[in-house]
C-alpha cells in the first residue's frame, strides 16, 4: 500500500474515533464532584420548608420560647409559645427566623431566632426527578448530602441502552434566573465506579439520561 494512502486511513480513522468520542460524552459544563464539595449539617438556607417536615426553632437567652421538634402541620403552620398559626410552608428557613422574630419583637426587646429543619419530609417543591433510560423514571424527595450516586441507585441504575456519558443535569441558578444544564458521567461513576463523576444534587434538579445512538 502505498506510503500517502496509509496516512490518509490513519487521519480518517482517528477522525472517526474523535467523532465517536464526542458522541459519547457530554459538551457542557461539569459539576464538582461530591467529595470536594462541603457536605451540609442538614437541608441549607435555600431549602423551602413543606408540610410535615420537623423543625428546631432557637430563641438566643430565651429558651422556653423556642421548640424542639415541631412538626410542620399539613396546613403549612406551625404554633410555638406566643406564635400562633405561623405559615411555615413555602419559606426557607432564613424567612421564617425573620418572621417568628416579627411575632416575638412584640414581647421581648431584639429576639435572636434560628430555625433547623432536622428531618425534610415533605416533597413541596425539593424532587429529584431522572427521566430517560433508566430502569425506572421516578421523583423522590431531596435530602441533605444526596448525590447523583443516591439517585441512580434509587432508580435501579441505567437501563441496557443508555448513553450515560451524555447524561444532563437541568438546575435552575438563581442568580442567573435561567436553568443551566451541566454534564454528567454517569456511565463512569456507574461501570468503572469513577468518584470524581459522583456530584451533589440539590432541590429540583432534573437528571436526563438519553439513549445511545449506536
Amino acid at each position: 500500500m502505498p506510503k500517502y494512502r496509509s496516512t490518509v486511513l490513519l487521519a480518517s480513522s482517528a477522525i472517526a474515533a474523535l467523532a465517536l468520542q464526542g458522541c459519547a460524552t457530554s459538551s457542557g459544563p461539569e459539576l464538582p464532584p461530591a467529595n470536594v464539595v462541603p457536605l451540609q449539617e442538614g437541608p441549607g438556607e435555600e431549602y423551602i420548608i413543606g408540610p410535615m417536615d420537623e423543625l428546631t426553632i432557637h430563641v438566643w437567652r430565651n429558651p422556653e420560647l423556642g421548640a424542639e421538634k415541631i412538626q410542620v402541620r399539613p396546613d403549612g403552620r406551625i404554633t410555638t409559645p406566643l406564635v400562633t398559626d405561623l405559615p411555615a410552608a413555602g419559606k426557607t428557613p432564613t424567612m421564617l427566623a425573620q418572621d417568628i422574630r416579627l411575632q416575638l419583637s412584640q414581647y421581648i426587646e431584639e429576639p435572636l431566632v434560628s430555625v433547623i429543619v432536622n428531618q425534610a419530609n415533605s416533597t413541596f417543591g425539593q424532587q429529584i426527578r431522572i427521566i430517560g433510560a433508566t430502569e425506572k423514571p421516578a421523583s423522590m424527595p431531596y435530602r441533605a448530602n444526596m448525590t447523583v450516586l443516591d439517585a441512580m441507585i434509587a432508580v435501579g441504575g441505567l437501563s441496557e441502552f443508555a448513553a450515560g456519558n451524555r447524561a444532563k443535569l437541568i438546575r435552575f441558578d438563581k442568580q442567573k434566573g435561567r436553568q443551566v444544564e451541566y454534564s454528567l458521567r454517569l456511565g463512569d461513576l456507574l461501570k468503572k465506579g469513577e468518584s470524581r463523576a459522583n456530584v451533589l444534587l440539590m432541590p429540583g434538579d432534573v437528571i436526563i439520561i438519553p439513549e445511545s445512538m449506536f
